[in-house]
């Protein structure tokens, strides 16, 4: 059998910033789900009904996904395997499958809102044109829904040239999300000090028993949906291509053997991996809150005047264009057409790590694409609204949620898995904590979707 002696690098190569940034990346394409077309709705809805009162509750939200993506990030490279596949490994066969059919679910569930919100982007941008000539707003939906598979599928393409092309165009995708959202702030220019406030000082709105039932109704919404289930399976094998790199370089083979193994990393190895990492979802998860916090911002100046909230996105670009002039549409649809193309592409990644983990299968990922479509062609030719279709998915994300955070928090957690690198006594109360509120805050909006309340 190949043994390894494993040394530490004696001489880094260039700085300490060039190496943080050759590791920047899997964050961020994991930062994608925290801005996808839901979060949208529900911002928009948040800022125009309850101006910036509900900031604090995103501050928060974000606090809960640096912990979880950490957590989820540092499972994979203290392991060298996959949320997924340590649940094949340490779970029984029963549970594992259970485990399986559920990620199942929130990924499929994920994609097809995800989809919609592609091809809802590009109808806003390009329907106006095609109705004019006729088509119906069916057919032309229809279109955008084909147009942004194409997209997808070559967005996907990247990572045959690799994965930091993949990445890398993932995070120009979040660049561009960042930059139509920082142009709609300039526009409406917001009052930063009463913005700052509120994302500080928790508030909920009290003038009557509606308003109160409405802000915690949406706080629910906003808190309860932050962490996504397919990016915590996702983010443990983002770091996968990089853990391999290193064992690659940072391991000498004394005989003629295979390329060396992960497992055969040093613990000093995997801890500078970690120390890049936290920095990575550090930036990226608080790059995501911002572009959050610019959403409400903007919908809180924008909307709050016009007596009646902005539900949905459609409306929200209907808004704009009076109130702020037909650049703020176009830059808004540009905005949600990079989020569902960036966030349709993040969850095909989730759902073959997901099915090739769980079942220790291969599984094309265009394939996966190819698959995934079918269910969202179906919703927008039968002529299906595709906002409520967005919504209906996120009552199936608040079922399988606890499925991936819970089996996340045991497996981080024991000592047979992580090693040295078990979580310490304020991570763990820290990490239960934080699920014991995303669950209970899920299941609370769920029964209030439910009850109709």
């Amino acid at each position: 059998m190949a043994k390894y002696l494993v040394s530490e690098p004696e001489v880094q190569v260039g700085s300490w910033r060039k190496q943080l940034w050759s590791y920047f990346g899997p964050a961020f394409v994991a930062s994608v789900a925290y801005i996808d077309p839901g979060n949208f709705a529900t911002n928009i809805a948040g800022g125009s009904q309850f101006g910036y009162r509900l900031l604090w509750v995103l501050l928060w939200s974000n606090a809960m996904a640096i912990l979880v993506q950490y957590l989820s990030a540092k499972l994979g490279i203290v392991t060298g395997l996959t949320l997924p596949q340590n649940c094949r490994k340490h779970f029984s066969r029963p549970m594992t499958l259970f485990l399986w059919g559920c990620a199942e679910i929130a990924a499929i569930a994920t994609d097809l809102a995800e989809f919609l919100g592609a091809a809802l982007g590009l109808y806003l941008l390009c329907g106006p044109a095609l109705l004019a000539h006729g088509w119906t707003r069916t057919e032309t939906l229809l279109a955008s829904a084909v147009v942004s598979a194409g997209a997808v599928f070559l967005i996907l393409a990247l990572d045959l040239a690799g994965y930091r092309w993949l990445e890398g165009g993932i995070m120009v995708f979040v660049g561009v999300i960042g930059l139509c959202y920082g142009f709609e702030v300039l526009l409406v220019h917001p009052d930063w000090r009463l913005a700052a406030f509120h994302t500080l000082v928790p508030t909920l709105d009290t003038s009557s028993a509606g308003n109160f039932h409405d802000s915690i109704y949406l706080a629910v919404s906003m808190l309860g949906a932050t962490v996504m289930p397919h990016v915590i399976y996702l983010h443990s094998a983002l770091v996968q291509p990089r853990l391999k790199g290193m064992a690659a370089e940072g391991m000498t083979a004394v005989v003629v053997s295979p390329l060396p193994r992960v497992e055969s990393l040093s613990d000093g190895l995997r801890r500078q991996y970690l120390r890049f990492e936290l920095v990575d979802v550090f930036v990226a998860m608080n790059g995501a809150w911002l572009i959050n916090s610019a959403m409400i911002v903007m919908a809180a100046v924008a909307f709050t005047h016009l007596g009646a909230p902005v539900t949905d996105v459609e409306q929200a670009y209907r808004t704009l264009g009076p109130l702020l002039g037909p650049a703020a549409a176009t830059v808004f649809a540009v905005a949600l057409l990079c989020s569902g193309l960036s966030s349709s592409t993040v969850g095909v990644m989730a759902g073959q790590v997901i099915i090739e983990g769980f079942l220790d299968i291969k599984f094309s990922i265009f394939l996966r694409r190819l698959i995934t479509i079918i269910p969202a062609i179906v919703v927008i030719a039968v002529g299906l609204d595709p906002l409520k279709i967005l919504i209906l998915s996120q009552v199936v994300l608040s079922f399988t949620l606890p499925f991936a955070l819970v089996p996340l928090l045991i497996l981080s957690n024991r000592h047979g898995v992580m090693g040295s690198f078990v979580s310490g006594v304020g991570t763990k109360v820290a990490g239960w904590v934080t699920v014991g509120i995303i669950v209970a805050l899920n299941v609370v909006l769920l029964g209030q979707l439910m009850l109709g309340t």
